[in-house]
Formats: structure tokens, C-alpha cells, sequence
């Protein structure tokens, strides 16, 4: 049983909406780092999770979303962090990892005591996956370069409020990987 999981927010997405330039713009600059504890957690011994966003689709899962994001306006963004097909792929409908999923029960499962966040939108889904984390008495990391925002000041705001409300350790992707 691995005491840490990866849990990648929101990154199967096409990119077709009004924020997508700037979203874009942050992706690629924190796609290496997210890929990077990707590579770590299937190698070593952290548990890997994809939680994502339906888009509004309720009848999709993992290959609907994942063709649907590669038909989009950069699927070069998705195409090096979509999840295989061995690792859990839970569906979201809002906000938060965690809310109406299975995400707690899994992580409990699994004895997941230390969660990694990585993924997008680091002043939304991110920082409502974090506190939902840390309600529920998970140790937190949110590694900033593995994180995608659309307003820089935002995000900023969203890690120092991670930071000193919820607990987080606020590191760089490879410190992160150090402990996977």
C-alpha cells in the first residue's frame, strides 16, 4: 500500500473555451513538472490518480473525454499526460477531486495518507481539491511548477492560502518527487 498518491486534476481538456489562451500559455510551461511525478509515481511506489471534469458530458469517461480532448485546440497538451488505461480515472462534476466522487474512499482504500496535486486550474480546481484534502486529514503538496493557472495573481493568492490555511507544502515538482 503506497502512503502517496498523485492526483492529476482536470487535465484532459480541449481547450475550446474563453479562457483557454492563457490556460494554454501556463500549461505548457508546467506540463514537464507534471509529467515528471506522472513518470514518478508509476515508478515508484505512489499511487496514480486522474480526476477530471466531464465538461457538461454525462455520459463520458475516460476514452470519450480523452478522444474529445485530443480532437480539441492543443491536443499536444494532452496527449503526454493522458492516463494510460491501468490507473484509476474518476469522473467530476465540479470544483473539488473530491466532491460527489469516489476519491476519498479510494485514497482510504488504497491508505493514502499524503496527496500531490498537480493539474489545472490552480485558483480553482486546484485549490478546492486541496482544501477538500486537507478537510479530510490528507497531508497536502501542491508542487507549484506542476500547477496551471489562468490569472497569475490568482494562483498566487491560491498557494498562499494553500500554503498557510491548509498546510501544504509548497514545492517545486522536483522536491515532490523526492518522497514518491
Amino acid at each position: 500500500m503506497a502512503e502517496t498518491a498523485v492526483v492529476v486534476v482536470d487535465m484532459i481538456n480541449n481547450y475550446e473555451h474563453d479562457d483557454a489562451e492563457p490556460l494554454c500559455a501556463s500549461v505548457r510551461e508546467a506540463l514537464p513538472a507534471m509529467t515528471l511525478l506522472v513518470e514518478r509515481a508509476r515508478a515508484g511506489d505512489a499511487e496514480l490518480i486522474y480526476v477530471n471534469d466531464n465538461h457538461g458530458d454525462w455520459s463520458a469517461g475516460r476514452h470519450a473525454l480523452i478522444d474529445w480532448a485530443r480532437q480539441g485546440a492543443a491536443p499536444e497538451l494532452v496527449d503526454p499526460i493522458a492516463p494510460d488505461g491501468d490507473v484509476p480515472f474518476l469522473v467530476k462534476a465540479r470544483h473539488s477531486a473530491f466532491y460527489a466522487t469516489q476519491l476519498d474512499y479510494l485514497l482510504h482504500q488504497l491508505g493514502v495518507r499524503r496527496v500531490v496535486v498537480v493539474g489545472q486550474v490552480t485558483e480553482q480546481c486546484v485549490l478546492y481539491t486541496a482544501l477538500d484534502a486537507y478537510i479530510r486529514h490528507f497531508d497536502v503538496t501542491v508542487p507549484h511548477d506542476a500547477v496551471a493557472h489562468i490569472h497569475p495573481d490568482l494562483a498566487e493568492a491560491a498557494l498562499t492560502m494553500m500554503e498557510r490555511n491548509m498546510s501544504a507544502d509548497i514545492v517545486d515538482a522536483r522536491q515532490a518527487a523526492e518522497g514518491l
